[in-house]
This record gives C-alpha cells, sequence and structure tokens, in this order.
C-alpha cells in the first residue's frame, strides 16, 4: 500500500501516518528524515543536499525526488510506505508518478486531513513548548499542571515563532498555494481521500482504516 499524506500544518497528518505505520507495518518517511539520514551517512545523493542547505538554498526538485525515490526502493517499503512532507508541488508529484511508473507501481491514496484554516490557527497558537527539554502541550487540549511551566523539567514554556498566528497564515497561504493543484492531480487519479480532521484523532483513523481495509 503506497499513501502520500496531505493536510495543512498542524492537521495532524503525521499523527495519523504514525498510526497507519504501526498498523500496517510499512514506514512512515519523510523528506527531513531522508535529508538527515542520508547526510549522517555521507551518502553521494546526501552530499549533494548538504551543498545545497549549507549555502542556504532549496534542495531542487530533481535531488528530492532523487532521495525519494531511494528511499522507497529499500527493503522495508517492499509491503509499501507512507510519504509526509511530499510530494509538495506538481512536478514533484509528476516525477513521483513516472519513477514509480517505471516499477509498474503507483500511489494507491492521498490522504487529505482537511481542517478548516481557523481551526489550525488556534490548535497552533495554543500550543507552548519547553525551554528545557523540547516537550510540547497545549493550552486547551494538553496544559501543563501548573501554567507556563514545563511537567517534565520544571522549566518555562514559549510559544514558538512558528506557532504565532501571523506565522501560521503565511503558511498557511503557501500551502494552499501549492498543495491545491496536489488534491486535484490525486482526484484526477482517483487516488484521493479526504477525512474531516477536525474529529478526534481516533475518529479520524477509523474514518481512513475503513477505506483502507475494504
Amino acid at each position: 500500500m503506497k499513501i502520500i499524506m496531505l493536510g495543512a500544518p498542524g492537521a495532524g497528518k503525521g499523527t495519523q501516518a504514525k498510526m497507519l505505520s504501526e498498523k500496517y507495518d510499512i514506514p512512515h518517511i519523510s523528506t527531513g528524515d531522508i535529508f538527515r539520514a542520508n547526510i549522517k551517512n555521507n551518502t553521494e545523493l546526501g552530499k549533494k543536499a548538504k551543498s545545497y542547505m549549507d549555502a542556504g538554498q532549496l534542495v531542487p526538485d530533481e535531488l528530492v525526488v532523487d532521495l525519494v525515490v531511494d528511499r522507497i526502493k529499500a527493503k522495508d517499503c517492499f509491503k509499501g510506505f507512507i510519504l509526509d512532507g511530499f510530494p509538495r508541488t506538481i512536478p514533484q508529484a509528476e516525477a513521483l508518478d513516472y519513477a514509480l511508473n517505471n516499477q509498474n507501481e503507483k500511489i494507491d491514496y492521498a490522504i487529505n486531513v482537511d481542517v478548516p484554516d481557523e481551526d489550525i490557527i488556534e490548535r497552533m497558537s495554543g500550543r507552548r513548548a519547553c525551554v528545557g527539554c523540547g516537550a510540547t502541550y497545549h493550552l486547551v487540549y494538553n496544559p501543563t499542571k501548573k501554567e507556563g511551566i514545563c511537567d517534565v523539567c520544571g522549566e518555562k514554556l514559549i510559544l514558538r515563532d512558528d506557532d504565532k498566528p501571523e506565522t501560521v497564515k503565511k503558511r498557511l497561504q503557501v500551502y494552499h498555494e501549492q498543495t491545491q493543484p496536489l488534491i486535484d492531480h490525486y482526484e484526477k487519479k482517483g487516488a484521493l481521500l479526504t477525512v474531516d480532521g477536525t474529529q478526534d484523532i481516533k475518529v479520524v483513523f477509523e474514518d481512513i482504516t475503513k477505506v483502507l481495509d475494504k
């Protein structure tokens, strides 16, 4: 089963990907993990990616696709995989389709975890991170015992720049510009599965697995 996760930052697609990975025993793959592994192992692709990152440049599409295709050829992807954070653009999606097609394979499902922007802004602006150990909390959904203080190490909590409403709005704008074409792309292929991400995590998971288990 070859799956792509789509969803805005904070929609909960990473959580669903982890749960699906455990249920179906297929790897949950993020582009960040692929980059880190290749750079750590000093592979040729890793060296190329690092040269762009060190220069403060975006890694080109062709190289990102090469890294992803190289990863999904690994033995642990024999039964399938879940891609999280890739593809982000239509050229990346088309390159992935082409690479899979060459192996007589295709994406089975593009799962779109759909959450309205206002809900995402509320979710993310309520997040708090510990400056000491990095533990994360939420003012509403996962509050600390003592306000503003980490339960784990007792250090103070902060609202990260990434979670500030103005930053989240900008990230959402970029997401919609890039991802709406992807939703259309996979819908045309008959591979799109959209679920209501505003529901409880377990309910969202059940909605996804009902379709996957058919």
